[in-house]
């Protein structure tokens, strides 16, 4: 890792430093609140590194939750990440060891930049993104200790805090509909969840209508997938 690429990746990653210390300091909050300490937040941060994902475990770990159903909702929660690696392959590609690393840390937000940020000319494009993974890791792990620590001096009522979360998930989305012309992606996305959150919801519950809807995006965007890049290159003109 060389200077220049952390120089150039820090800007980048500056919108997801200010959201990961304050989410990540919800996450050592309510992980303090249940008796686990900032030890527990740092460790969970440095090998889990998946907001909701931790965001759930506090649930799991307050409630002695048995190791199947830590599995199976664990994979629920993070099931649209599969999707987010496959659209990664082609950018991935040639970064040897570092590629197990890129893979492991991409979250939602990481993905965001990854998928629109640019290198800067004279950066090498695969350090670029290295840095922008392992500083946004940086700031989720500074901001759960900090919160395990606030927590530990600090009495704090942590109830409806974890929407710091979905607040978070908002941002992204909206910076992401703000910087592509094309919003059909994004209006389909809409579309399919909501129709199959009234169709499966209140029969299959909310975790298996996502990795259904997530199933059906995906189709839908493979076999659209020429004429959504044929339309965006003729806008780009």
């Amino acid at each position: 890792m060389d200077r220049k690429s952390l120089a150039a990746a820090f800007p980048v990653t500056v919108p997801v430093l200010m959201g990961y210390l304050a989410i990540g300091m919800a996450f050592g909050f309510m992980l303090q609140a249940v008796g686990y300490n900032f030890i527990w937040a740092f460790f969970m941060s440095l090998t889990i590194y998946a907001g909701s994902g931790q965001y759930l475990g506090v649930t799991l770990l307050s409630t002695a939750a048995a190791l199947g159903t830590v599995a199976l909702m664990t994979l629920l929660i993070n099931f649209r990440h599969l999707v987010y690696g496959l659209s990664m392959l082609e950018k991935f590609k040639g970064m040897g060891w570092r590629k197990f690393y890129m893979i492991f840390s991409l979250t939602d937000e990481t993905y965001a930049l990854l998928a629109s940020a640019q290198a800067p000319v004279g950066v090498n494009p695969r350090n670029f993104y290295f840095a922008i993974a392992l500083l946004d890791q940086s700031y989720w792990i500074i901001g759960s200790v900090i919160g395990g620590v606030a927590g530990a001096l600090i009495p704090v009522d942590t109830t409806g805090i974890d929407f710091a979360m979905t607040a978070l998930f908002v941002v992204i989305a909206v910076d992401q509909w703000k910087a592509y012309q094309k919003h059909l992606p994004a209006l389909m996305g809409g579309l399919v969840t909501i129709l199959f959150l009234i169709i499966l919801g209140q029969w299959f519950g909310q975790q298996q209508m996502l990795i259904v809807s997530l199933g059906i995006i995906v189709v839908i965007l493979l076999v659209l997938r020429d004429k959504l890049e044929d339309k965006e290159e003729t806008e780009s003109c």
